[in-house]
């Protein structure tokens, strides 16, 4: 029953969801409000700030973001699903974007671009793995040392994700936790990273790891 239920709430948010997209593609933009306050959130803390690693510059790519979703609204096609994902590129699109501008090395540029076209899954986080493996080519034994100030389960989960180049789902076998958690425990570990990495170099924003500004590892 309580399935059902969910179900069936579901199919009410997305009816919604699609009335509002339509009143919006109809001249009324005001309908995209509710819309955007409800996927702001998870478009900042899922999407832009882990591959920005810096507040300021992911705050403002957000309002790129939702300004650009406003504007070509009338160019998004319903399917019968979520909005979201059509969010969530232009987000990732937006991002690929400042790395291009920062004029950071053409290699990871171009590995970016690969993953604008190649990921599909909201709660990964690919572009840690793509940080992860430029700094280990270059700053092999900064890395080495960093890895070790890491709590083992923040190591293992590196090792597993960006080393091994295992799956999310065999990482999360490995560690015995559940896809969602490991997902978190990943983010979190490559934010601990970021912190101990940064406050090796001779600035808070070390080359590769783009103004970091963690406020902790937990």
């Amino acid at each position: 029953m309580a399935s059902e239920a969910a179900g069936d709430q579901q199919r009410v948010e997305l009816e919604e969801e699609q009335r509002q997209v339509e009143e919006a593609q109809h001249g009324n933009l005001d309908a995209m409000r509710p819309i955007l306050e409800r996927y702001a959130p998870p478009l900042y803390g899922t999407v832009i700030l882990p591959r920005l690693g810096d507040a300021a510059s992911a705050e403002e790519v957000l309002r790129d973001t939702l300004a650009t979703a406003v504007e070509k609204i009338r160019r998004f096609t319903w399917q019968g699903k979520s909005i979201y994902p059509w969010l969530r590129q232009i987000a990732i699109n937006k991002v690929y974007d400042v790395h291009r501008q920062s004029r950071r090395s053409r290699r990871l540029a171009d590995a970016m671009a690969h993953e604008v076209n190649a990921e599909s899954d909201p709660a990964s986080h690919a572009d840690a793995q793509l940080i992860a493996d430029q700094e280990r080519r270059v700053h092999r034994a900064r890395i080495d040392q960093t890895m070790g100030q890491l709590q083992d389960r923040y190591r293992l989960a590196i090792e597993l994700r960006l080393v091994q180049e295992l799956s999310r789902e065999d990482c999360a076998q490995r560690l015995g936790v559940a896809i969602g958690t490991f997902d978190v425990l990943l983010f979190r570990a490559v934010r601990a990273f970021r912190k101990h990495f940064g406050e090796r170099g001779d600035s808070p924003g070390a080359p590769g790891f783009p103004g970091s500004r963690d406020h902790g590892d937990t």
